[in-house]
């Protein structure tokens, strides 16, 4: 790691590989010899669109999507698609859709749905703290629903499908927390969606995969921004996409790709986060993580000291910064710590926080 730069924790927009920011850095102002930074770049030109073009082909690659699925790199980030999904998917204001809320994110996702359509929680973990994700045998599915929304990984809570959701309706995945840490199973869902800003980019860019023969469908007040067919139609160019935001993707999926694939990636989850539970769970109680073991998230961890002990907490954040660990404290709504060990995140990272979370346990026992 560079001297001058730190250890980036933070849930969003996030650490991102120092090889990609330097490779980005060279290329600022003359892309390819051609006189000109991408930030300047036409849209339309054969420039940006050889860099889009890249940028899908190595997405595809990387998680093998269907040929018979879209890819779209749209704006609005995965709120955007809060609104898009039962947009698209419903096809009738009577219609229902099935809703897992397990976090923050999917509640607000089920309440945006509720705007366009009929929307039915399956589960609601809200009691527990969003701490818990129920077995599918205890949801309480709607039949003849359109679809069944789950967000594979709350960035918020911390908790983490292990499996995706075994049910008779398609599947909307929101992967934005955990996107290229593990293989999707395109077989089960009718569309993915994920913000690029945790494992595949910078903010401003959202990746949506539908299946194709499911476009088409939106309802009639489906404004075109949000219409997945407009887009797929445009090859996402129906206006302006956000270009210098696809071109960082692109660096950081020929990164992904040069290092080993999602199955690398997905190694390196188990590994980092493993190893700042490993701290959590041998700290005599120190330490402790509210989420229930079974589904833990491999790149959110949140954790309190001493059962929440404020003025602690405070302290071990200050004195985290003096080893260049950076923004570890917990989301606003929720308090503690959370460590975010995305796929930029690298293993020296985890193994100073690892350290420094041993050395400051046994500083402060007493």
């Amino acid at each position: 790691m560079s001297a001058d730069r730190v250890f980036n924790f933070s849930a969003g927009p996030c650490c991102f590989p120092l090889e990609v920011l330097e490779k980005a850095s060279a290329e600022m102002t003359n892309w390819n010899g051609c006189g000109m930074g991408v930030v300047e770049m036409s849209h339309r030109g054969k420039e940006f669109v050889s860099i889009f073009n890249k940028c899908e082909a190595d997405l595809r690659d990387l998680l093998n999507v269907p040929a018979d699925w879209k890819v779209l790199l749209l704006q609005g980030g995965a709120t955007g698609q809060f609104g898009a999904v039962p947009l698209n998917l419903l096809e009738s204001a009577d219609a229902t859709a099935d809703y897992a809320v397990t976090g923050q994110w999917g509640d607000k996702a089920e309440k945006e749905c509720k705007k366009f359509g009929k929307a039915n929680r399956v589960c609601d973990t809200k009691p527990t703290k969003y701490t818990v994700i129920p077995p599918v045998s205890e949801w309480k599915l709607t039949p003849g629903a359109k679809y069944l929304h789950y967000t594979h990984n709350e960035t918020v809570n911390g908790v983490e499908f292990q499996t995706c959701p075994d049910v008779d309706v398609p599947l909307v995945g929101d992967v934005s927390s955990n996107f290229l840490t593990r293989t999707l199973d395109f077989n089960k869902h009718v569309a993915f969606y994920a913000g690029a800003q945790k494992n595949a980019g910078p903010a401003g860019v959202c990746v949506t995969m539908v299946k194709a023969d499911a476009l088409g469908k939106e309802l009639p007040i489906c404004p075109t921004v949000l219409s997945w067919k407009a887009f797929a139609d445009a090859d996402s160019m129906y206006n302006t996409p956000p270009c210098y935001s696809i071109y960082l993707m692109g660096l950081y999926l020929q990164y992904a790709k040069e290092k080993g694939g999602v199955a690398y990636w997905d190694e390196q989850a188990t590994k980092k986060s493993g190893a700042v539970y490993d701290a959590i769970d041998t700290s005599s109680g120190f330490y402790s993580c509210p989420i229930d073991k079974n589904c833990r998230s491999r790149v959110n961890v949140p954790f309190q000291i001493k059962g929440g002990d404020e003025a602690l907490e405070k302290k071990f954040l200050e004195e985290a910064k003096k080893k260049k660990l950076y923004t570890l404290a917990g989301h606003r709504t929720v308090g503690g710590i959370r460590a975010s060990l995305y796929n930029g995140m690298p293993i020296e990272g985890v193994d100073t926080l690892v350290s420094f979370m041993k050395d400051f346990a046994t500083e402060n026992a007493a």
